[in-house]
């Protein structure tokens, strides 16, 4: 259902004499009770038909569609927002666009984006500090820094200049 058809809807709630057949009908009332003379009743009839809102039933009674609330509902329904994570959250706050917009200062926090970084590292391979820092400088301009709680979380291990990712969750692929 289009927003089109929501609209509609709202503008024959909006005109009066459309509203007062419409208010009649739900009433129970037959729509000649409704008050405006004979052609305005018709030509609300026909809105509120051509809405969905009204229709003769089996022996040409007028009746409300009462089941075109229910569709215009749905139609702007919005679909439940899944569930998010802690760590997923806290990397929505500080990852934009993939890079960091600060450094956490929280240590919990900080640990939540330092496993993030880590698993650009694929564990076994040694890295050279030159390719580490190309790595780190896409999520932020202070790579050194990065690089350093990597190493002091145990998440990066180092020895003469080479690297290797040696903490942090590992994804197994089965």
């Amino acid at each position: 259902m289009s927003d089109e058809a929501i609209r509609q809807v709202l503008g024959l709630l909006y005109q009066e004499d459309t509203l007062r057949v419409l208010a009649t009908l739900v009433l129970g009332g037959a729509p000649e009770d409704a008050g405006p003379d004979r052609p305005a009743v018709r030509r609300a009839l026909d809105r509120l038909e051509r809405g969905g809102l009204a229709v003769r039933d089996e022996e040409g009674r007028w009746e409300v569609r009462r089941e075109r609330f229910r569709e215009l509902l749905h139609a702007t329904a919005r679909p439940a927002e899944p569930a998010v994570s802690a760590e997923e959250k806290v990397l929505r706050s500080f990852l934009v666009e993939g890079r960091l917009r600060a450094i956490p200062s929280k240590r919990d926090k900080q640990l939540v984006v330092l496993n993030y970084i880590a698993q650009v590292f694929e564990p076994g391979v040694r890295y050279p500090e030159k390719e580490v820092d190309v790595a780190l400088r896409a999520f932020h301009d202070d790579f050194a820094a990065l690089r350093r709680y990597l190493v002091d979380e145990g998440l990066l291990s180092r020895e003469n200049n080479v690297y290797w990712r040696s903490g942090g969750p590992v994804d197994v692929v089965r």
